[in-house]
C-alpha cells in the first residue's frame, strides 16, 4: 500500500506568503520538513511567516517583491532548486463593474493572478525537469472561477482552472503534477477591497462592529473572530493548507487533479 510523502529535505516555493491562505500553507510545508522559500510584497509579513515557521523547526528563506516582476520571480524560483513545490498562491480581487471599471485595475488582477502564474508554473517546471525532480505544481485558484457573474475575478481564476489543465496535458509524462485549489469563503485580508459599507453589514450580522478602510489588512485577531463566529460560511486558511500538504504528499503515481475547499454553508453573495 502506498504511503503519503515525506516533505524532509524537500523545498517549496510560495508566492503571496506574507498573510493569509498563503502564510498558512508555507508554515504548513514547513512544519511538514520542507524548506520554505517565501516570496510576496510586504516584507513585515514574510519577516512573520518565516519567523513561524523557524519557531515551528523548520527553514525559510524570503524574499520581498511584486509577483509581476518576472525577472525577479524567475530567479526566486531558480534560487530554490533543486525545487519540488511550487505553490501558485499570490492574487488579489478588485470588485466592481465592467461598465464602470477601471482598466488598471483590471490589469493589475489579470497581471497577478494570471501571468505570474504562468511565469512561476514555468519557470518551477523547467528546474524540476533540470534537476529530475518529482514535483507538484499547486495552483491557488476560487469557486468563482466557475460561478456566474463574478466580473473580472471570476474571469482570472477561469483562466486559472483552463490553464490548470493544459499544464497537466503538457507535463502527463513527467514526474510531475499539476494540482488546482479552488477556496470558497476563507477568512482573511482577501475581502480588503471589497466596498467598506458591505463588509460592516456582514460584521454586522456576525455581531462584529468594525470599521476598516477599503484595502488596509485585516488585524489577526479580527479574523480569528470571523472564523469562529462564523464557522459555517468561511473556512480557515489552515483549511486550504491542509487540502495543499495533502496533495503534495501523495505519491507521484496519483493526481490530485482539483480539490474544493469551502465551508458547509456558502455565502449568500
Amino acid at each position: 500500500m502506498s504511503e503519503a510523502r515525506s516533505l524532509s529535505g524537500k523545498s517549496a516555493v510560495v508566492t503571496g506568503a506574507s498573510s493569509g491562505i498563503g502564510r498558512a500553507i508555507a508554515e504548513c510545508l514547513g512544519a511538514a520538513g520542507a524548506h520554505v522559500y517565501l516570496t510576496g510584497r510586504t516584507q513585515a509579513g514574510l519577516e512573520a511567516t518565516a519567523k513561524a515557521i523557524d519557531e515551528g523547526g523548520g527553514e525559510a528563506t524570503f524574499e520581498a517583491f511584486d509577483a509581476r516582476d518576472r525577472a525577479r520571480l524567475e530567479a526566486f524560483v531558480e534560487s530554490a532548486r533543486p525545487l519540488h513545490v511550487m505553490v501558485n498562491n499570490a492574487g488579489l480581487s478588485h470588485p466592481g463593474s465592467i461598465v464602470d471599471g477601471d482598466p488598471e485595475l483590471w490589469r493589475e488582477m489579470l497581471e497577478v493572478n494570471v501571468l505570474s502564474l504562468l511565469v512561476g508554473s514555468r519557470a518551477a517546471i523547467r528546474a524540476m525537469r533540470d534537476a529530475g525532480c518529482e514535483g507538484h505544481i499547486v495552483n491557488i485558484s476560487s469557486i468563482a472561477g466557475s460561478l456566474e457573474g463574478r466580473g473580472v475575478y471570476g474571469a482570472t481564476k477561469a483562466a486559472v482552472d483552463n490553464l490548470a489543465t493544459t499544464l497537466r496535458q503538457e507535463v502527463e509524462n513527467d514526474p510531475i503534477r499539476i494540482v488546482n485549489i479552488r477556496p470558497g469563503a476563507v477568512a482573511t485580508s482577501f475581502g480588503r477591497n471589497y466596498d467598506p459599507a458591505i463588509i460592516k453589514q456582514m460584521a454586522k450580522s456576525m455581531g462584529l462592529d468594525i470599521d476598516i478602510e477599503r484595502g488596509a489588512h485585516w488585524p489577526d485577531d479580527l479574523i480569528a473572530q470571523v472564523e469562529t463566529l462564523a464557522r459555517t460560511q468561511f473556512v480557515g486558511a489552515q483549511d486550504v493548507a491542509r487540502a495543499v500538504l495533502f496533495a503534495v504528499t501523495q505519491p507521484i503515481h496519483v493526481n490530485i487533479y482539483d480539490l474544493v475547499v469551502r465551508p458547509a454553508k456558502p455565502l449568500p453573495l
